[in-house]
């Protein structure tokens, strides 16, 4: 699958799949970022990127940023849509500082994952009854 992508800092490398086997690929802090103990801010990826018809772009956290760096991601993940591409549409990371202190993220540092992810999108069909048996709700499977 071909993507189109545009780089904003031509002197930061193209986000790349770091072995054969990975799905995602690293996405790269293009400004060196202050995250206070606590806050919330957005890092800027460096890439504006043309998600394919009939995929979306997930951005999601590296497994070691919330180890090494005491950042997560507050949402989960990040779901860029198809339509997210213009002029103005770098990507951008938002981070949580759980860590208790100052975290500096570098320019050129790896700050997160991108993954390309095949998706439909739904017709609903509305029904006026549901005729399934209850499971018993959020928690229901657990012991």
């Amino acid at each position: 699958m071909k993507v189109k992508i545009f780089r904003i800092d031509k002197d930061l490398p193209l986000p790349i799949y770091e072995t054969a086997g990975a799905v995602g690929f690293d996405l790269l802090a293009r400004k060196t970022t202050e995250i206070e103990a606590g806050e919330i801010k957005l890092i800027p990826a460096n890439v504006i990127v043309a998600t394919p018809p009939g995929f979306a772009l997930l951005v999601t956290s590296r497994s070691s940023t919330p180890r090494k760096k005491g950042l997560t991601q507050p949402h989960g993940l990040g779901v860029i849509d198809q339509d997210y591409c213009g002029s103005e549409d770098e990507l951008k990371i938002q981070v949580h500082n759980f860590s208790g202190k100052k975290v500096t993220v570098e320019r050129g540092e790896k700050i997160a994952q991108g993954l390309f992810v095949r998706c439909e999108r739904a017709e609903f069909e509305e029904i006026e009854k549901v005729e399934n048996q209850t499971r018993g709700g959020f928690g229901s499977t657990d012991s």
